[in-house]
């Protein structure tokens, strides 16, 4: 039996033994001995003895890291540290990336998506050629002068590290695939991957999809297969994938196949397994000890989590990780729910923080991504990237919601579009269909259709463009409105 088999057969007895070697390794670090590790015996312990925490609060420890103290949150000494932007305004993060972190998560994690990929499709010609991925840079850890530390993007910090024969595998070199300057590099990184036979690229749609333009326009092409005709897989995350499969089709003369991924700074969480389902698998044995919180859980002081053996089908979570790089009952921020128990299978549905409820609607990612996909299909339009925020209510006035939406093909009829946006919304969240009743206290949302190109100039106004920076979707203020829309 292969280890992707015993924790899909197994998976409530996998997570116990990873939560004991995680226990059990942590017991005479700082952390471990402020939480009295040595006598945790059950996952109870556990939760009884170690709070929740955000970044903030964990911040103290990390920072101590980021310093140069060894023995803090794991054992053994770490010398990369993934920066993490979040949402596009927000601080920066620098999380932990072990040795074990590289080894039993991503890379393990790694060669697991390709081995389901090589079983779904035992035609695959993926290995004849090379991988492109999109990479952030690396910088020197200002907190640690002097030290071989260093910080970047995850992207920059796995392939930096990756093992010899992956780099075989993949282009452009390190030179130009860790460059500081975004735009220069996306320019290199045409010019040399054009010449190559590439056959698998990996990265946000929206900055792969730059890079695909940049690589035909280079060649004279309107079709990536008259530049690379074994290109076959695109493994994609970050965003929801189906407002921009219609891109991706128009520029290709043959299948190409998507693959959807769920990794992040602080690990690989999640790969599809199936050809016939975008849901994805839960990877259970690579480092990371999974707990899943109530979405009216997380303002509370002492909020209750769910383990694996307790997790309803359908219900939105906020998730919550223990791993082998020294984040422990760490709140990443995203949101999910399970769409099968046996084995674990799940779909991102947001961000903690990104939603809509200036007015008790509570509008998260997941309903704006559905309404947003029906508004597209039934008026012909093709989406390149959107926002949105509330319009306050004003005296003797309703509120509203207002997009910014940037097509990559305009609807046949916008009127149409936000008539259809507005009546799937509805159908999905009876929160926000209570507050448009009889537009009491919502009215009809108000729509920017914008110039293509505002979000890429709006990012790089603020020095966010590269593979770690996306538009954030939702917000529950007008901090993101007002700055796009005094751009125009």
């Amino acid at each position: 039996m292969t280890h992707l088999e015993r924790f899909m057969n197994h998976p409530l007895e996998v997570q116990e033994e990873l939560f004991k070697r995680l226990i059990g390794k942590s017991r005479q670090t700082v952390f471990g001995k402020q939480f009295d590790y040595s006598s945790i015996k059950r996952v109870t312990d556990f939760k009884t003895r170690v709070p929740t925490h955000t970044y903030e609060q964990l911040y103290p420890y990390i920072e101590r890291v980021l310093k140069g103290e060894r023995n803090v949150l794991w054992p053994t000494p770490t010398a990369w540290f993934a920066k993490s932007s979040g949402t596009t305004n927000a601080s920066s993060k620098y999380i932990p990336v072990s040795p074990e972190a590289l080894k039993e998560g991503h890379y393990k994690a790694g060669k697991d998506m390709l081995a389901v990929y090589i079983n779904n499709y035992p035609d695959s010609q993926v290995a004849k050629g090379k991988s492109v991925g999109l990479g952030g840079s690396l910088y020197p850890n200002d907190l640690h002068p002097g030290s071989d530390t260093q910080y970047g993007d995850v992207s920059a910090v796995l392939m930096k590290n990756l093992p010899f024969w992956a780099q075989w595998s993949r282009t452009p070199d390190l030179t130009v695939a860790l460059m500081g300057q975004w735009e220069e590099k996306v320019e290199k990184l045409a010019s040399i991957t054009a010449k190559n036979n590439v056959t698998s690229i990996a990265g946000v749609p929206t900055w792969v999809l730059l890079l695909l333009q940049k690589v035909m326009a280079l060649q004279n092409k309107r079709c990536i297969h008259d530049v690379w005709p074994m290109l076959e897989l695109f493994i994609h995350g970050g965003i929801a994938f189906a407002p921009y499969k219609p891109l991706f089709q128009a520029i290709t003369s043959k299948e190409l196949r998507y693959l959807e991924v769920y990794n992040a700074s602080e690990g690989f969480f999640a790969v599809q397994d199936q050809v016939s389902s975008e849901d994805m698998l839960l990877l259970l044995d690579h480092g990371i000890f999974y707990e899943f919180m109530s979405l009216d859980e997380i303002k509370k002081e002492h909020p209750k989590t769910v383990g694996l053996e307790e997790v309803v089908l359908g219900k939105v979570y906020a998730l919550l990780i223990s791993t082998n790089a020294g984040l422990w009952r760490y709140q990443i921020g995203d949101t999910i729910k399970f769409t099968s128990l046996a084995p674990f299978r799940i779909k991102i549905t947001g961000r903690t923080k990104h939603f809509i409820n200036a007015f008790g609607e509570e509008v998260v990612v997941d309903n704006a991504e559905a309404a947003m996909e029906k508004a597209c299909q039934l008026t012909d339009a093709i989406l390149s990237d959107y926002t949105a925020g509330p319009c306050y209510l004003e005296a003797g006035k309703s509120g509203n919601h207002e997009w910014i939406i940037e097509f990559a093909k305009p609807p046949s009829d916008v009127e149409r579009f936000i008539d259809v946006l507005d009546t799937t919304l509805k159908k999905i969240n009876t929160d926000y269909e209570a507050k448009r009743y009889k537009n009491l206290v919502l009215a009809r949302p108000i729509v920017h259709c914008v110039p293509q190109g505002l979000f890429y100039q709006w990012l790089k106004k603020q020095g966010k463009l590269g593979e770690q920076h996306k538009v954030p979707r939702l917000a529950n203020d007008r901090r993101y409105l007002d700055e796009i829309l005094s751009m125009l």
